[in-house]
């Protein structure tokens, strides 16, 4: 029986990560709940056999009940009946496998009826659902905002709320406005405190939410009257048992059909404020859109899995010219590329999830006693490197879906083009993960400072002197001199001092920078199990190393007179 987690050793490889042993210890705080739930891991064996198991499980649902749904959920869709949103057949019965399975609330306290896996194994999970429908892995993976509610809700919320989602309700986060998509500085939904009812009143529209029609909310609101940036915005728990919220529209999509993308209007929506007021866009929508951009590169992998899979199987079993066509080196070039880029994608997702883990969990434990000076430390490092790593992990995954999707389609030829094979659903679910929850764009803005202030430098450094085989030694030569032409690239642009420049600069620099990192986690990969990533390493090497000159290039031979070229202004006949 097929299963995406166990025919794919690269999974059990990156859980079993060294790093691991730190995370275990911090999350199960010395094993503390086995003598309360005799589901509870007993030590640190027991632990990553939990997660073991439960991969296993979600690789099964994931191969079977999901993947074979799939297309028909995609030529369904959901329906729009009166105010309120049903799903599609298909959708309901992958909810209905996943929640008797008890894959709900993976990472909520096991007092809340949640399984307490850290985020790693969750993010396996995310991966693997996205790789059978990535619009149910939409609708599965937003229980995440769990995470935000948490961290940042009272205890009180806690008891009403993670319950719920353990046993299976469905959350969705609604930032978005159609005034007010990527600056959701913008966001004008009305936040008013009533006396008379107790709670908040939300009055107003919201625009692309993501499973919008969901049990319970995250909505970010303007509660400060008067105020028209983020100093205004709070966060808010919106209940569906309260009413209140109208479901106007699903939107008719390229892709992830089964995911219904809603517009909203609230209407005197009765809610309740999550964390302090002002906070809400400064502090916690960033902590949920860090976990959400995690999400995506999960389900930008998963994809890029399944079409690395749709395209290895077509082209072993295609012939042309009297031989199947896997033979032809334009052919093997682009499947060997795209396992390249799924590989180092892959690599930096899960180094990011458990730096995620490791500051995360220490965070929690703040919660509960003084954290010691060395903890303390941990926490920031941790945190530093798993905010810096985000961005790349959701930019570079999300492009090298739509790369791995576009070039599937190709060996597919004709074919590809055709709605018979299921690489055009892929080719369509990949869009979007480019667009939402930050363009790549944005997910530059987020990981230039991490150029300029020399973080990642200082990782690359940090790599360079990790040990390695003799067989990936010359890779890791090679990546050393990648990074002193990055350097040179970043002291190039900063010595020019020129704002226009810099940002014009920021997306090569930052892609030199994914580019040469994912090149030092694939050495590591390589040296560790050679059988798996050897190949991918090299032919990553080829890929990156081309990259980089480019990159380098182009930063090197432009200057701040060159950019009347690049601006894009209006013409005369525009203008009059």
């Amino acid at each position: 029986m097929a299963n995406h987690y166990s025919d794919h050793p690269e999974l059990k490889f990156e859980l079993n990560h060294p790093l691991m042993k730190r995370i275990v210890e911090l999350k199960e705080r010395s094993f503390r709940d086995k003598d309360t739930y005799d589901y509870a891991p007993l030590d640190y064996e027991d632990a990553m056999d939990s997660y073991d198991r439960v991969l296993d499980i979600v690789g099964e649902i994931s191969a079977t009940t999901i993947a074979d749904n799939a297309e028909g959920v995609d030529l369904e869709g959901p329906h729009h009946e009166g105010d309120r949103v049903r799903y599609a057949e298909g959708t309901a019965r992958n909810l209905d496998a996943m929640v008797k399975a008890g894959m709900n609330g993976m990472t909520m306290p096991r007092r809340y009826g949640g399984l307490n896996f850290p985020i790693m194994p969750y993010t396996m999970c995310a991966e693997l659902v996205a790789a059978a429908d990535a619009g149910f892995g939409n609708i599965w993976s937003l229980q995440d905002c769990i995470e935000t509610l948490y961290e940042f809700g009272n205890e009180d919320q806690h008891a009403r709320f993670i319950p719920r989602v353990c046993a299976g309700e469905t959350m969705s986060m609604d930032l978005t406005e159609p005034d007010a998509g990527s600056d959701l500085q913008s966001v004008m939904l009305k936040a008013t405190y009533s006396e008379e009812e107790g709670c908040w009143l939300l009055n107003g529209v919201k625009r692309f939410i993501t499973n919008g029609d969901a049990d319970i909310h995250l909505v970010l609101a303007r509660s400060e009257e008067g105020t028209t940036d983020g100093r205004g915005l709070s966060m808010f728990i919106y209940d569906k048992r309260q009413g209140g919220v109208n479901v106007r529209r699903i939107e008719n999509k390229l892709g992830i059909h089964g995911s219904p993308t809603c517009e909203l209007v609230y209407k005197n929506a009765r809610a309740e404020l999550c964390g302090e007021r002002k906070l809400g866009l400064i502090k916690y929508v960033m902590a949920l859109m860090n976990g959400a951009r995690l999400g995506i590169a999960a389900q930008s992998v998963g994809i890029s899995q399944a079409a690395y899979n749709e395209g290895l199987a077509y082209a072993k079993d295609r012939e042309q010219f009297g031989k199947a066509i896997i033979n032809f080196p334009a052919v093997y070039d682009m499947l060997a590329l795209m396992k390249a880029k799924l590989d180092a994608g892959r690599a930096l997702l899960y180094q990011c999830a458990r730096y995620v883990d490791v500051y995360k969990a220490l965070d929690d434990i703040a919660r509960e006693r003084k954290l010691t000076p060395e903890e303390r430390q941990e926490q920031k490092r941790y945190a530093k490197l798993a905010d810096s790593l985000t961005p790349l992990a959701k930019g570079m995954n999300s492009e090298y879906c739509n790369q791995n999707t576009y070039d599937a389609i190709q060996i597919h030829g004709g074919s590809g083009f055709m709605m018979d094979y299921p690489i055009q659903r892929y080719y369509r679910d990949a869009r979007i993960t480019s667009i939402y929850e930050g363009t790549t764009q944005l997910q530059v803005v987020a990981a230039i400072r991490y150029v300029t202030n020399g973080s990642y430098l200082a990782q690359m450094r940090e790599f360079e002197a990790a040990p390695c085989s003799d067989e990936m030694k010359p890779l890791q030569e090679r990546a050393r001199k990648m990074a002193d032409l990055y350097d040179q690239a970043v002291a190039y642009v900063k010595e020019a001092k020129d704002q226009e420049l810099h940002d014009l600069c920021a997306r090569h620099l930052v892609e030199m920078a994914a580019d040469v990192i994912m090149l030092h986690l694939l050495v590591h990969n390589a040296t560790q199990s050679p059988e798996l990533f050897a190949k991918s390493a090299r032919v990553y090497a080829n890929f990156v190393e081309a990259e980089v000159a480019k990159h380098h290039t182009f930063v090197m031979n432009i200057s701040a007179d060159q950019l009347s070229d690049y601006r894009q202004e209006a013409s005369v006949a525009e203008a009059e």
